[in-house]
């Protein structure tokens, strides 16, 4: 699922985020001030030693993400990119800033709005959100889009340790605010919200907090079947129901299942599953369109199903759906 490269020379060539650095940064993005990273002094420095920041959790601006790439020599920094009107994005925020504390320092979390922040939405790429990223050594790792199990979140963030030693990047961050590792009260900030969620979304939020995707999937049924237009429902639904699918399931599984039988539907669908989930959405559509040639009408029944589903994770507005739902089009008239 990951998209993190196995050794310190596929750092070379990421994207290049050299325009922010040399960015004058508005006072608030001072190190120091609220919101940004204290100046990194291990840079450099023994291996694990301590780093002080405000606090694992930051919030990552266009003005002040110099201070990030910074702080990144010391200490890998992950990147989630969201936006408030994103169901996934509001599926992600607390799995990830509860993962961050668990993982007690060895990373720093910084997410950037992306409607507020569009130079670093265009830096790293993102076509839709949810995206994640990680930073070392002041260069960019693409990690994943989307919502993701548990689990799948873990393997990748041990993947960017690993790198990240590669890399020489071994500090330990301190966070001021002492939130940092079990002890850290259970509580993450919020996901800011303009409004209360409907109470079947907010059973289905709980419910995928906990791993339990199969009550959150039901929420938004429950949610769908009250409102058929609620669309923030049907993208929640498809997005939890690629959850359950990809839930404790190995990615070497998946690709080794689906090279075995390639012509087998449910294999060929569990790897554009996990294509989507790692940011892969061209190579999944084309997955499943290039079934369609030699599938009988049950099957295309079955793989036009698992394309609407997956256009909702994606985004019916992105120009990868756009383009991949006109083929689709042609395929079946």
């Amino acid at each position: 699922m990951s998209n993190v490269p196995p050794s310190a020379a596929s750092l070379r060539g990421a994207v290049d985020l050299s325009s922010l650095v040399n960015r004058a940064a508005a006072p608030a993005g001072a190190p120091g001030a609220a919101g940004a990273p204290a100046a990194p002094g291990a840079v450099g420095g023994a291996p694990g030693a301590g780093v002080a920041v405000p606090s694992l959790l930051l919030d990552g601006t266009d003005a002040t993400f110099s201070q990030i790439l910074d702080l990144s020599n010391a200490v890998p920094v992950i990147v989630e990119l969201w936006a408030s009107w994103s169901d996934g994005s509001r599926l992600l925020a607390p799995l990830m800033q509860k993962l961050i504390l668990e993982y007690g320092g060895q990373f720093v979390l910084v997410r950037v709005e992306t409607d507020t922040n569009p130079q670093l939405a265009a830096a790293f790429q993102a076509q839709s959100v949810p995206t994640v990223a990680a930073i070392i050594a002041g260069r960019p790792v693409a990690l994943f889009e989307g919502a993701q199990p548990e689990q799948s979140i873990r393997d990748v963030f041990d993947q960017v340790v690993q790198l990240a030693a590669q890399n020489g990047v071994t500090g330990h961050a301190l966070p001021q605010d002492g939130r940092v590792g079990a002890e850290a009260d259970g509580e993450t900030p919020a996901e800011p919200v303009e409004e209360p969620l409907p109470p079947h979304h907010a059973e289905a939020f709980d419910a995928i907090s906990q791993g339990d995707y199969k009550t959150a999937i039901a929420e938004y049924e429950k949610a769908i079947v009250q409102n058929p237009r609620d669309s923030l429902a049907v993208a929640g639904l498809a997005q939890v129901k690629l959850l359950d699918r990809l839930d404790k399931k190995s990615l070497d599984e998946i690709r080794s299942a689906g090279a075995a039988a390639p012509d087998d539907i449910d294999a060929q669908l569990a790897v554009a599953d996990l294509d989507v989930s790692g940011g892969h959405v061209e190579d999944a559509f084309d997955r499943i369109l290039s079934l369609f040639t030699k599938a009988d009408q049950a099957s295309k029944d079955t793989l036009r199903a698992r394309m609407l589903e997956l256009f909702e994770v994606v985004g019916l507005d992105d120009p990868r759906v756009t383009a991949a739902r006109r083929r689709l089009t042609m395929l079946l008239y």
